[in-house]
């Protein structure tokens, strides 16, 4: 169902994609938009080892909400900050994509659960995590991205 990377010797392993999951704040979405025009969205995640799925969180209605509803498959990509070689001038960059299904969380204890993992991953401490989470999650939407297919590559800029 999905393609093989061409440039397999570029292929990051599934623990390289992963800690890219765990360790970068954020990434692009990309949805089936209005006018089946692609659209695409930098948002921040969180990535769920146990789970092995990608959450979200935003708004409870709009383009991103409206486009879930036309159609649940996704793509997300996530990229590092790179590298470069020594005497070298490209940048080396790690980039994880990964395909899947994405829906609501209907459960509000783990969608609260979800806004603390989120909130823990940027906000400097969890005081400051649980006074957003009573200050705004009435009005938060989580999301579950259910993972079909990932791949890495490195990629050299030159």
């Amino acid at each position: 169902m999905f393609r093989k990377m061409r440039r397999f010797r570029q292929q990051l392993t599934d623990e390289e994609c992963i800690s890219i999951l765990k360790t970068e704040p954020r990434g692009v979405l990309a949805l089936s938009g209005d006018d089946g025009y692609p659209y695409a969205l930098p948002i921040s995640h969180y990535y769920d080892e146990e789970q092995h799925k990608i959450y979200f969180h935003g708004a409870k209605e709009g383009h991103k909400i409206d486009s879930i509803d036309r159609s649940d498959k996704v793509s997300f990509c996530v990229y590092d900050k790179g590298f470069v070689k020594e005497g070298e001038w490209a940048l080396n960059i790690k980039s994880v994509i990964v395909f899947g299904r994405l829906h609501k969380v209907d459960d509000s204890k783990k969608a609260e659960d979800i806004c603390r993992k989120l909130g823990n991953k940027f906000y400097p401490t969890p005081e400051s995590v649980e006074k957003e989470i009573a200050r705004d999650f009435s009005r938060v939407l989580c999301l579950e991205l259910d993972i079909e297919h990932m791949t890495g590559k490195l990629v050299n800029e030159s």
